[in-house]
């Protein structure tokens, strides 16, 4: 570890290039974790969760001299220090002009003040678990693991966000206007703060002198603003000095504003700027670390491990040697010390003091503490835990303070990609599929589900307020239907849609218009969720009023006013849509005639592939949700694969590749990548072997030799014996430069095959098999493969990925069947499902294999295989039940199972209805 720069006034200490050596006077041989510097007053958090406060220059009373020297400069010949050491190790420190405040593991928060050196807990933030600390001059700034945000100190320039009106405060006050936001990160500077949420959105408070909150004017705000010049810029961290600010974002560009008159913003003037601007100095390099001093700033580029620097310069902060001023990033000039083979672990910086620590080879990503959201693991643990009386007092604990935050929930579903960073009014940066899982997961066990409930009901509810900061609060009006969803499923769920629809209708005339355009955009399935439960809700009330004498019109009347407003929402959506909205492709097939059917339907009515395709069969009733659709594609497989002449199966692998006959109609092979597409845009497999040779080309790679043996083993190995041979190629061999009669190379018949030449043969034979043969056959598929799937996101998948997802896997672990399944109106200990998994796991590997397209309409899993998929089985109570066979949704993997008298008729039953499941049994 190294510092540069100054410990007091100017002159005194750090001038020109001084690099420290690691604080080892002050510190011994304790690693630094943390830095935090204000004026004269320096606090260092070593790795054992300690914390030693420096009072510099006999800021304090009669001060301790001590002088050493250190490499370039003299050490502070005066400080006085102060040794914190609590019961709980502190994780987090930030120190303003006169005091310091330390977060502990625990998430309790303690204050050191220079007027009394003594270190005094909130009790108020007790039991709030504090996450991140950052101070300002003489005010400090808090997030909680929940989302909340306090503020305590100094208002005079509304640096607390608590309103203009608001007095200083030395106790901590929560900030309110930010209540729903998933807040990623805190920063404060002389006498302004911002914060960072999940997605990239910016909010400033406080002095705005020069113009530091980056909102294009000088005017002090008293209540956090969003910088919307920031918007959709991927912003992933902030610093603050004294009265400038600097912006990290994803792609490694930073963004400074504020005070520009020591050169601390980088854009080679001394003028400040009232709204962010990219730092051009260091354009093609992705900074990776910033940190802002009091009127110098840093940036850290990760691929070259230099360190960068700007702005005042009088103490040697810069680290270039000298004590002038500098308005653009010039590298720091490191000390010979510094290996090659070390890399830049943390850069910091605060007052007017730089520090660098370094490590041995590469570092591996850090994580920022910061606020709960809800995951897989978590359900996962619940679900372990809930059986255990002791274990489930902490599951219900943790229900409570994960569903009671709306920043958490708001946090939990975002999308995987970096879509969530363009969260909009058109976009609300959310996975609906992953709430939808992990609602469905939770109800496994009703005792998570119902505990859900009512945490949502009693404190979630009834937190939300009428006026929501910004899209990322009004996640939750999105996410609680998928919650309904599944509650409604187990006939529960009723008085939270009443409170939910209640909410809805509490908004504000902005909120609510905001959430109206969210709706519209959202996909149709969504939207028809939407509508559904608090449909069935409110026809449940109408008919209990109707057969029992109560009154329900009040919860009625909530119900109502909802769906009255999203017929609305619909209906403007529709009037806005020239021509009539059209939700989806809407294909009917002849199950005798798929490929027919859809080569016709291609071809006289070419459909919009952005929307999602839901399919009928003649003749048969059914709405697709999925189900249907999974079926059409694996039935074109198999007409493709025994009628298509387009490709042919090779007799040694049985892998599917072009044909080389062209006579027939020129258009085949573009729709047959156009199906190709469809599939994979649509999230359905085609049981079709294509070999790796195909993704690669898809995906600009060239084939090798190896993918020929994958598609043809006997000729790859052919080849492999001419590249092997120790003799002389030509006499053995007698091969020229041709294949099938075509010449490799200009006169190939003229040119023998030697050892000399043979690998150029045979990588000319692999180019013409896989590439030069095809060039037609395969440029129409690729186009047509490309149309059908009409965004590139496929691109970013690897060559046996995006076969994969094509494709599927066939790798089958049965046992996983067993694990995933949900039970209905009975359970896994009932007499009737241990029959069913008895005989299930009875079956050959090809009756499994029926049962799979019984339920599931292919044989094809996705990455993850059986444990990926959902299946529900529900116990249906007949007095003929011995009479009935099994029925399966397909749509929704549930298996409806009659209360069968004894395991043998069950056996009967479910072989007949998995060998003949094209005949019925499927809804």
């Amino acid at each position: 570890m190294f510092y540069w720069g100054g410990l007091s006034s100017p002159g005194s200490a750090g001038v020109g290039l001084s690099f420290g050596d690691g604080f080892k006077h002050i510190l011994g041989s304790k690693r630094l974790s943390e830095l935090s510097v204000k004026r004269s007053l320096l606090a260092f958090l070593t790795a054992d969760g300690n914390v030693t406060v420096v009072l510099l220059n006999g800021q304090s009373e009669e001060g301790q001299n001590e002088r050493q020297t250190s490499r370039g400069g003299k050490a502070p010949s005066r400080y006085k220090r102060f040794n914190i050491t609590l019961k709980e190790q502190i994780h987090s420190l930030s120190s303003g002009k006169h005091h310091v405040v330390l977060a502990t593991q625990a998430g309790m928060v303690w204050e050191w003040s220079e007027q009394s050196t003594i270190t005094k807990p909130f009790r108020s933030l007790t039991n709030k678990q504090i996450v991140q600390v950052a101070c300002g001059d003489d005010h400090s700034v808090v997030l909680t693991k929940d989302g909340q945000l306090f503020t305590w100190g100094q208002n005079s320039s509304g640096q607390l966000g608590l309103g203009k009106d608001k007095p200083s405060s030395l106790s901590p006050q929560p900030l309110k206007s930010l209540d729903g936001i998933p807040l990623a990160q805190i920063s404060a500077g002389g006498n302004h703060s911002f914060t960072l949420s999940l997605s990239g959105a910016v909010f400033g408070w406080g002095r705005n002198s020069a113009g530091q909150l980056g909102l294009g004017d000088k005017e002090e705000r008293y209540v956090p603003v969003c910088v919307k010049s920031l918007n959709q810029k991927k912003t992933v961290f902030i610093s603050c000095g004294e009265d400038h600010t600097a912006v990290l974002t994803k792609g490694g560009l930073l963004f400074t504003f504020g005070s520009g008159c020591y050169g601390q913003l980088g854009h080679n003037s001394l003028r400040d700027e009232h709204r962010p601007r990219l730092l051009g100095g260091l354009w093609g390099s992705k900074v990776s670390q910033i940190a802002c001093g009091r009127h110098h700033t840093l940036a850290l580029i990760g691929s070259s491990k230099m360190i960068y620097s700007f702005g005042r310069g009088e103490q040697g902060e810069l680290g270039n040697g000298q004590r002038t001023n500098q308005c653009v990033p010039l590298p720091v000039h490191l000390p010979p010390e510094c290996s090659p083979n070390q890399t830049v672990e943390k850069i910091m910086a605060g007052g007017n003091l730089s520090v660098a620590c370094f490590q041995d080879g590469e570092i591996s990503a850090g994580s920022c503490r910061g606020m709960s959201v809800l995951d897989d693991g978590i359900i996962d643990r619940w679900i372990l835990d809930c059986e255990n009386a002791k274990a489930w007092n902490r599951v219900k604990s943790e229900i409570k303070k994960m569903f009671s935050s709306a920043s958490c929930i708001n946090g939990s579903f975002i999308d995987k990609s970096d879509k969530h960073y363009k969260t909009s009014e058109r976009q609300s940066g959310l996975d609906l599929s992953l709430a939808r899982l992990a609602f469905e997961k939770m109800a496994q066990k009703q005792k998570i589900l119902l505990e859900v409930e009512s945490v949502v009901r009693q404190n979630l509810l009834r937190s939300l307020g009428s006026t929501a900061p910004g899209v990322e609060a009004l996640r939750v009006y999105l996410i609680l239907p998928e919650l309904l969803r599944v509650l409604n499923k187990q006939q529960h769920g009723k008085q939270l849609a009443v409170d939910l629809a209640s909410a809805i209708l509490h908004l504000d005339q902005e909120s609510l218009s905001v959430l109206r355009r969210l709706w519209t955009t959202l996909p149709y399935y969504y939207y028809r969720t939407l509508v559904k439960v608090f449909h069935s809700v409110l026809a449940h009330f109408i008919s209990q009023m109707t057969t029992q004498i109560c009154n329900r019109w009040d919860e009625a009347s909530f119900l109502l006013k909802v769906l009255h407003k999203l017929h609305d929402f619909l209906q403007e959506r529709q009037k806005n849509v020239d021509p009539p909205l059209v939700c989806e492709n809407s294909l009917c097939v002849k199950r005798d005639m798929v490929l027919a059917d859809t080569l016709a339907y291609l071809r006289t009515t070419p459909p919009d592939f952005s929307l999602p395709l839901k399919v009928n069969f003649f003749l048969e009733d059914g709405f697709d949700a999925g189900g249907l659709c999974t079926e059409f594609f694996t039935l074109l497989s198999q007409d493709i694969r025994k009628a298509s002449s387009v490709i042919q199966a090779s007799k040694d692998s049985g892998l599917f590749w072009f044909s080389a006959d062209t006579s027939g109609s020129s258009d085949e092979f573009y729709y047959l990548g156009v199906i190709c597409g469809m599939a994979f845009y649509n999230h359905c497999y085609l049981n079709i072997g294509f070999p790796l040779a195909l993704f690669k080309k898809l995906l600009h790679l060239s084939p090798t030799l190896s993918d020929l043996e994958e598609l043809s083993p006997v000729e790859a190995r052919s080849l492999k014996n001419v590249l092997m041979e120790d003799e002389e190629v030509e006499e053995i061999f007698c091969l020229d430069f041709t294949v099938q009669g075509k010449e490799l190379i200009p006169n190939g018949r003229q040119i023998p095959v030697t050892k000399v030449n043979r690998q150029k043969y045979v990588d000319l034979y692999v180019d013409f098999f896989l590439n030069k043969s095809v060039e037609y056959q395969f440029k129409e598929f690729a186009r047509g493969f490309s149309c059908g799937n009409c965004f590139d996101f496929w691109r970013m998948f690897l060559p046996e990925e995006l076969r994969l997802q094509l494709y599927g896997t066939s790798k089958y672990e049965w046992e996983e069947l067993r694990r995933i399944a949900t039970y209905e109106h009975c359970g896994p200990l009932d007499k009737l499902i241990q029959n069913f998994w008895t005989v299930f796991l009875e079956l050959s590997e090809e009756h499994k294999k029926r049962f799979l397209i019984f339920m599931y309409a292919t044989v094809r899993l996705p990455l993850g295989g059986l444990s990926q998929l959902h299946l529900k089985i529900v116990r249906c109570d007949y007095e003929d039940a011995d009479k009935r066979f099994p029925v399966a949704q397909i749509c929704f993997g549930t298996l409806h199972l009659p209360n069968y008298s004894n395991i043998q008729i069950l056996g009967d039953r479910l072989i007949h209805a998995i060998t003949c499941c094209e005949d019925f049994g499927k809804m």
